[in-house]
């Protein structure tokens, strides 16, 4: 006798969300349980009997919990992966499962909630009226670059004589803070060296050290933040003791040929300069390119409002958080305050994580309807270029891509980047030079 469904129900809660409901028949669950008895008896070893020779009713005696849940998780994954196809879905997350326990004569109810890939039609996309801001590199541009080039050569120089400390000062200090006049180890430090005006430590910190003298010791009283890394000094006033024991300040180098010479690449200040001037307009130009894709999305998804699965946004947010966290330590700062930090900005990751997620599959259905695809030739240049910036030979690339699973991603994004040029190609844009309207003095 086959298997039949009396009765499958597929409620939506929401356009991503599913819920099945299945009745499955006695004649199908005592189908399923005989042949679970049958499969159990084979294996099982119960003192008196033959592996295989096993009555049934001794069976059931030992085995009747384990065989029914088996006889329940298979039917469930069985009908569930069946409704799932009938429907044509594609599921995102694991299904919430609510099984009922087999009742003899009984047909078994179970129910199943799913979220599924949204079913997106995209409209409008062709056409639009689009701003792209084109900004130019200034003078002023170039000259704050060299500067950050002179500062990576600067030299730090002792003072000497009695000038006060000042902002841009290299300050070498011993301090100790109290909370409520108990002093606490973690508030203490020796020989700690600070950039005045950095803003590297607690607010109104840096600013308090200002007109200090070298052998000067001053008491300074700042709040830290509410937010703070370490739970036990967030929003507590603390009372710091702080001697200045040094006063360095930073000598820049002239820009002058002399200086040329430190780039063995460059023959002259000309030839160093332009070079800066050219890395600045490809930085602008990455930058102005970003943002005119930010402008894309937000008219494309105004024309195709449409639900995204909750998993597939918290999965994204949660990487998000991770990646903030890793650049975070990266430069520098305590494991377990980055962690504290990004997970602090869920909320706000979260409704960017949405927007990415919302514009993957919007572009993914464009590039479905007007046929884009990615060719292996796309792959092969993109590789290319990857193995370039990497320093790698490019079947290791490949090779290694393919190892973690990174290999499609790669694919996903040139789709992506290729339907972005359909839609930019398709719109009408008007190109605004920020400088132009914005003034000289930005």
């Amino acid at each position: 006798m086959e298997e039949q469904i009396l009765d499958v129900k597929v409620e939506e809660i929401t356009p991503v969300k599913k819920k099945f409901s299945f009745v499955i028949p006695w004649e199908n669950v005592k189908k399923e349980l005989d042949q679970v008895y049958r499969d159990v008896g084979k294996k099982a070893k119960i003192k008196g009997f033959r592996p295989g020779k096993v009555p049934l009713p001794v069976l059931k005696t030992h085995y009747k919990e384990y065989a029914e849940g088996e006889t329940v998780q298979n039917l469930v994954n069985r009908h569930y992966r069946e409704a799932i196809e009938r429907e044509r879905l594609t599921p995102v997350s694991q299904p919430e499962v609510d099984p009922k326990s087999i009742e003899p004569e009984q047909a078994l109810l179970f129910t199943a909630t799913v979220e599924v890939e949204p079913v997106v039609e995209p409209k409008n996309y062709a056409g639009l009226e689009l701003e792209k801001i084109q900004t130019d590199v200034t003078d002023a541009d170039l000259e704050a670059r060299l500067l950050q080039i002179r500062e990576m050569y600067g030299t730090l120089e002792e003072i000497s004589d009695d000038r006060e400390l000042q902002e841009k000062h290299f300050a070498t200090i011993d301090f100790s803070g109290t909370i409520d006049g108990q002093a606490l180890d973690e508030l203490k430090s020796e020989n700690y060296f600070l950039e005045v005006g950095s803003h590297t430590f607690i607010p109104g910190f840096e600013e308090q050290l200002v007109g200090m003298k070298k052998g000067e010791t001053r008491d300074i009283q700042v709040k830290f933040p509410d937010d703070y890394g370490q739970a036990q000094l967030a929003g507590k006033d603390v009372r710091f003791s702080v001697s200045l024991k040094g006063i360095r300040e930073k000598k820049l180098p002239p820009l002058d040929e002399e200086f040329v010479k430190n780039f063995e690449q460059y023959d002259s200040l000309e030839a160093l300069m332009a070079d800066v001037r050219s890395s600045l307009e490809g930085d602008q130009k990455g930058r102005d390119e970003a943002a005119f894709q930010e402008v894309m999305v937000d008219a494309l998804l105004k024309e195709n409002p449409f639900e995204v699965p909750m998993s597939l946004v918290e999965r994204q947010t949660f990487y998000l958080m991770t990646d903030m966290q890793r650049r975070m330590t990266w430069a520098g700062m305590d494991k377990q305050q980055a962690a504290e930090l990004s997970f602090g900005m869920h909320e706000k990751l979260k409704e960017q994580a949405g927007k990415i997620v919302k514009t993957m599959f919007l572009m993914r259905a464009i590039a479905d309807r007007e046929g884009l695809t990615v060719t292996e030739e796309d792959l092969d240049a993109q590789l290319h270029e990857m193995a370039a910036k990497l320093g790698k030979d490019i079947p290791d690339l490949r090779s290694k891509l393919a190892e973690e699973g990174s290999l499609e991603q790669v694919r996903m994004d040139l789709l992506q980047r290729k339907t972005f040029r359909f839609v930019e190609e398709k719109a009408t844009v008007t190109i605004r030079n920020a400088a132009a309207s914005e003034g000289e003095d930005r």
